[in-house]
């Protein structure tokens, strides 16, 4: 579903120009609450990362923003730069991603590894090539329109391999590349559907400190070059901190921030969350560990 935002509507309240708005968001499983009245909003262009101590409800947010769950109450609103504003809740989860141009990745990687690093690639775009196929004749026979099609869908795939720097790889199996080469190869492949917003499950997990380096590269390209929004869980507050515009943190379901990274790296509250005591026991624990309030703020859930 989609209609116009209103020029009063309460996203301008937020910030200057919000691409995704989540409003009041609950979603309850039974009796448990996994996450509790959230509100918050990601910058169009900005990368805006979503932390928190594991079970903080960070990927049950992922699954409502991303049509894997409906929520039990609130609103989530994407809107887009012509002035369209899709209403996610109500989209069915597949047209999450095919109309309103939301694309995600998960935790554990789900590329093809039999398949070529280009045909992973050619694999996003198989909607708009199936058609330009009319659904596979204009394809079998090899029609004009069909192969312009086709050699626009290789020239893109290319252009990404050649981005994540993989062309020599190009023709080898996905599942034969280091860990580092196919997590950055299944961005590139999330942005080969064009996103409005890209949504990364710890894309840095399990990287060593070069591959951290390669995908915070990466991802500053994809905000600065295509001007997409990224939102992000992640753990490595070394990586949040470096390529963060906004930061959102999560505690038993609830927000208790939202700021900038030098107002995070101060909050008793995220400190406490991460160390996991009441806020007032937080100067107690730092001296005791010797740990600075900032320092604190760097610790990996």
């Amino acid at each position: 579903m989609s209609l116009a935002l209103p020029p009063d509507a309460p996203a301008a309240a937020g910030l200057a120009d919000p691409v995704l708005i989540v409003d009041h968001l609950t979603m309850r499983f039974g009796g448990l609450t996994a996450v509790g009245d959230v509100s918050f909003q990601v910058g169009r262009g900005n990368i805006t990362a979503l932390i928190g101590p594991n079970g903080a409800g960070k990927t049950t947010v992922f699954n409502c923003i991303t049509g894997f769950y409906k929520p039990t109450e609130g609103m989530i609103r994407l809107r887009r730069a012509d002035g369209e504003t899709h209403l996610l809740e109500r989209l069915p989860g597949h047209d999450v991603n095919r109309v309103a141009r939301v694309a995600r990745t998960f935790q554990n990687i789900r590329l093809f590894p039999q398949m070529t690093v280009l045909e992973n690639l050619l694999v996003a775009m198989h909607k708009p090539l199936m058609r330009a196929s009319g659904f596979s004749l204009a394809g079998i026979l090899g029609l004009p329109h069909y192969r312009r099609e086709e050699e626009a869908a290789i020239a893109r795939a290319a252009a990404w391999i050649a981005r994540i720097g993989l062309t020599h790889r190009a023709d080898e199996p996905a599942g034969d590349l280091p860990y580092g080469d196919q997590r950055r190869l299944e961005i590139a492949r999330a942005m080969c559907t064009d996103p409005v917003l890209l949504c990364l499950d710890e894309p840095a997990a399990g990287l060593n400190p070069r591959e951290s380096a390669d995908l915070n590269t990466l991802l500053r390209l994809i905000r600065d070059e295509f001007g997409t929004s990224v939102l992000l869980i992640e753990h490595d507050m070394s990586v949040v901190m470096q390529i963060s515009d906004r930061i959102v943190v999560l505690d038993y379901g609830r927000k208790i921030a939202d700021g900038t990274p030098d107002q995070i790296r101060a909050d008793t509250r995220v400190i406490a969350a991460y160390l996991g005591v009441d806020d007032e026991e937080v100067a107690a624990v730092e001296a005791e560990v010797g740990l600075t309030g900032t320092e604190a703020s760097g610790v990996s859930a």
